[in-house]
């Protein structure tokens, strides 16, 4: 399955007509606008005609909340075999529900969740992998020891999409998703994750490990502070380097607010 080729708009109301039909009709997104403008009632119609009386669940909802409950949706009306079952489906959205569907289901262990949400976190699609980090993120800030220890073998794997999903899933501040208080304020416990990642040669998992050390940076910048400079230390690779810059931004803006004007040249 291959991400829409064409190039999305950048705005739902831009998005045309003819492309909101492929969307509702089950093709692939080209971005997060096309999700945005689409109505999900008619995708979700089109896909699972049996459940066109639940359409009207998936009509006026913000992109996460329609994605959330089209996760509860599938979960009710199919159970935990949309697993399996969402292998098949074209669309992203639609494999994003999926996703959502094993963060909402209640009988699931920590391990059982995020082992049922790996192939989610390696699809190709960029908006599956995303939904599929949010699917396990309330679970994540409720038990962040356990995840964090669940997660360390995913540093070590083949797809740079499911070595990015350790990092991005238990990101201090996140997005669109709520913190997690204790790595807040210890990020310290999740050295070990981040260590194993320093220097990825990915940047799609370089970009998530600064992005988590730059939320760490908000509540605890010295011991960012720290860790860059042992990471710096040596000669570091130009995958850690480029970690580090992106890692300290937030720091370096505090310190340039922070910076005395420039005294006035003496007459």
């Amino acid at each position: 399955m291959k991400q829409a080729k064409r190039k999305g708009e950048r705005h739902p109301s831009r998005v045309p007509s003819s492309v909101l039909l492929q969307l509702e009709s089950g093709t692939e997104s080209a971005n997060h606008m096309e999700q945005i403008a689409m109505d999900m009632g008619n995708l979700l119609t089109f896909q699972f005609p049996d459940c066109s009386h639940r359409a009207p669940e998936l009509r006026e909802l913000g992109l996460v909340t329609g994605m959330r409950r089209g996760g509860v949706v599938l979960y009710e009306e199919m159970g935990l075999g949309v697993a399996e079952a969402a292998a098949d489906w074209e669309s992203d959205t639609v494999r994003g529900w999926a996703a959502m569907a094993i963060g909402h289901a209640p009988e699931l262990s920590l391990a059982q969740r995020l082992e049922l949400l790996r192939p989610f976190g390696g699809d190709a699609h960029f908006a599956v992998r995303e939904w599929a980090w949010l699917s396990a993120r309330p679970h994540v800030v409720e038990a962040p020891e356990t995840a964090l220890e669940l997660l360390q073998p995913w540093t070590t794997e083949e797809s740079p999409n499911l070595r990015r999903f350790a990092s991005e899933v238990t990101r201090p501040r996140g997005v669109w998703s709520t913190h997690i208080p204790l790595l807040k304020l210890q990020p310290e416990r999740a050295l070990g994750l981040l260590t194993a990642l320093r220097a990825d040669p990915s940047r799609y998992v370089q970009d998530s490990v600064a992005n988590w050390l730059n939320d760490a940076s908000k509540t605890r910048p010295g011991w960012v502070e720290d860790v860059r400079d042992s990471w710096l230390a040596g000669t570091p690779s130009e995958s850690t380097t480029r970690i580090c810059r992106r890692a300290c931004r937030s720091l370096a803006r505090a310190s340039r607010a922070r910076a005395p004007e420039s005294l006035p040249l003496a007459p």
